[in-house]
């Protein structure tokens, strides 16, 4: 592993009207480039984990993992849709911190997420809350509307309570990097939600509010293993994440394994769909993210759910490991 600086990039780019009933403020979402499904060939340069975090995800690939998402896609019929860059995945085992086992199709494919990236917004309030700031009722309360029920106003009036600058400089801090330039980005706020134009759009992709699926499973996975923030606070975002209020997407498909608890936060715009969730069963805990765009997105998602949970808890771990990047993605 090779330490390298975080370099951080910020460009203030042309901000787009977005009144309401408008089409949605993706920037350039619909621009997807043709990419390949198949695992990365291994890259050099993997940013080095802060100490005390758990292992690198990017690193951490396993190939029978691998395999078995690589056909669950071909056989659900959307290997098209992933070569044409209008679906991400990302399937991660990170029962044992010190030894994920990863599996991506596109996982370094930035698309716009819809309200998935609230949940960078209930990072930030948490955040600010450990750094000493008080939030009333009203405020936690709007924290819960944001995350279960995906309520815009809250999202918004959450959003500015962090501070709009704040929470872009957090999610590209040297010690997250949840929007790194060296994977493409990765989750990223810079409009709120409502009527208003995008203040700051990502450099890479020019989007409002973006994600990619390694991204948002690298949270998950350090919110599990309690250094996304401290401990106390990892519980609380953990609280507000469980009890999902929408019952659609990976919830919808995973209500036939009762056993699994969700901790999830989802997004829909038109045709763009996504869903990322921390699953516990049984003493396991999965990680499953899915990106799409295409008006059955949310059906897609639904339809892979239960399969994947299925393929991760019945996968063995290959041996020995394979320590590969993770991207899926061709430039």
């Amino acid at each position: 592993m090779i330490q390298r600086s975080f370099r951080r990039l910020l460009a203030s780019l042309a901000c787009l009207p977005f009144a309401a009933g408008a089409a949605p403020d993706t920037g350039s979402a619909s621009a997807a480039k043709p990419v390949n499904i198949t695992v990365a060939s291994a890259a050099a340069g993997v940013p080095q984990q802060a100490t005390g975090d758990p292992a690198d995800l990017w690193s951490s690939v396993d190939a029978r993992l691998q395999q078995g998402l690589e056909n669950l896609v071909k056989a659900q019929g959307l290997d098209a849709a992933a070569r044409e860059g209008r679906l991400a995945i990302a399937l991660a085992d990170v029962t044992d911190p010190e030894a994920p086992r990863v599996a991506t199709v596109n996982g370094d494919h930035m698309m716009y997420a819809a309200s998935l990236p609230k949940i960078a917004i209930l990072l930030g309030a948490m955040d600010k809350i450990q750094g000493g700031a008080v939030a009333g009722a009203s405020m936690q309360q709007d924290i819960e509307q944001m995350i279960r029920y995906s309520s815009n106003a809250a999202a918004t009036r959450v959003l500015e309570w962090v501070g709009r600058d704040r929470l872009l400089a957090l999610l590209q801090s040297p010690r997250l990097r949840l929007y790194d330039v060296e994977h493409n980005g990765g989750l990223w706020v810079g409009k709120d939600y409502g009527g208003h134009p995008a203040y700051q759009r990502d450099p890479l992709n020019n989007l409002s509010h973006g994600a990619t699926a390694m991204q948002v499973a690298r949270l998950f996975q350090l919110l599990e293993a309690g250094t996304l923030l401290d401990a106390e606070r990892c519980a609380q975002m953990k609280e507000v994440l469980g009890n999902p209020g929408i019952h659609h997407k990976f919830v919808k498909g995973l209500e036939s394994r009762p056993e699994a608890k969700i901790f999830r936060k989802s997004g829909t715009w038109q045709q763009f769909h996504a869903d990322g969730a921390l699953v516990e069963s049984g003493g396991r805990k999965l990680v499953l993210v899915g990106l799409a765009e295409d008006p059955r997105g949310g059906e897609w998602l639904a339809s892979i759910a239960a399969p994947l949970y299925d393929l991760a808890l019945a996968t063995p771990p290959a041996a020995p490991p394979v320590r590969t990047a993770a991207s899926g993605l061709t430039h």
